[in-house]
């Protein structure tokens, strides 16, 4: 048969169109089960019916179903192991579904969470550093009971600047740092939005009866609500600023960051960012500077960031982020 470059294109867009309206006319539920078959083959690299049935409880029909269904979409991605009776990713195989890499890794270090109460353990081997610092349940829980129906939480809190006391906090987002776990909240004794370390807090119960105040609310915490931009680069001082671009992704030697004020000294600290203005931290760990400190202006954590100066304080001072 004659090569015809204007047939095979014609073949190619009536797939394509085929695809995505099979793959729009989706529920929510079939579309998770198709794309957990897409997970395995594309990380794992084999598929078995049990795979599905097991993990969505559809008994081996529904998971040949759910098998067949993704055949007719993406009919050149799997192939039958005739050996074993298991699928395999084709020489073709190009993924159907979108996989978020922080989910991906997630999945493979800590399993996709069946069962009650416990993960199922990691699918590859790997190993990654212990939590020193995690959230006691009990506190938890009423925590973002509050932020998800919009209430007050009262709880006994112990700070470092006054000792222990009862507080009155509208909790608004969770705030994970990297080194521990906080939440971002309005407190009703100070009259502003803070961060409150969770390991710290007892007594948690949600108050029903007390309605938020209009300027208890997301929309006005200023920090929370204000986005910095940053330029982070290869730092001058590291020995090869070509492993910098690589390991960041920055071909064109910046890495744009967008950040809420509320988190960048955390972020910042975290990713061992150099933030002194002429780029004087020395080290191995620092493989990124701030280009223009002046975009930490402020930002009421700023000083957590390495290296950072205040540029209204003194030679010397430092400034003092908002933190219970």
């Amino acid at each position: 048969m004659m090569w015809c470059p204007s047939r095979y294109h014609g073949v190619m867009s009536t797939q394509s169109r085929h695809r995505t309206e099979l793959l729009a006319g989706l529920t929510r539920t079939q579309a998770e089960r198709l794309s957990h078959i897409d997970f395995r083959l594309y990380f794992l690299g084999e598929l078995r019916r049990l795979d599905v049935s097991d993990k969505f409880g559809t008994g081996p029909a529904g998971a040949t179903r759910d098998i067949a269904m993704y055949r007719e979409i993406a009919p050149r991605n799997l192939v039958l192991d005739p050996s074993d009776k298991i699928y395999r990713p084709s020489d073709v195989f190009h993924p159907v579904f979108d996989h978020a890499p922080e989910r991906v890794l997630t999945a493979l270090s800590q399993g996709f969470g069946e069962g009650f109460g416990t993960v199922s353990g990691s699918l590859v081997r790997c190993e990654f550093p212990l939590s020193l610092n995690v959230p006691a349940m009990a506190i938890l829980a009423p925590v973002t009971r509050a932020i998800h129906r919009g209430r007050a939480v009262n709880l006994r809190y112990h700070s470092t600047s006054s000792g222990a006391s009862q507080r009155e906090i509208v909790p608004i987002a969770l705030i994970d740092t990297g080194i521990r776990w906080h939440v971002r909240a309005y407190d009703r004794k100070s009259r502003e939005f803070r961060d409150f370390v969770f390991t710290r807090m007892s007594d948690a119960v949600v108050i029903e009866d007390s309605p938020i105040a209009t300027e208890e609310s997301a929309d006005h915490d200023v920090q929370w609500n204000r986005i910095i931009e940053l330029e982070l680069v290869p730092h001058p001082g590291y020995a090869d600023t070509k492993i910098v671009r690589m390991d960041y992704d920055m071909p064109d030697g910046v890495l744009k960051v967008r950040v809420r004020a509320a988190n960048v000294g955390y972020m910042l600290r975290r990713w061992n960012v150099d933030c002194s203005p002429d780029h004087s931290l020395e080290g191995p760990e620092y493989a990124l500077w701030l280009r223009d400190a002046l975009a930490l202006y402020g930002a009421s954590n700023a000083v957590l960031a390495p290296g950072y100066r205040d540029p209204r304080a003194v030679s010397g001072s430092t400034g003092r982020g908002q933190r219970s």
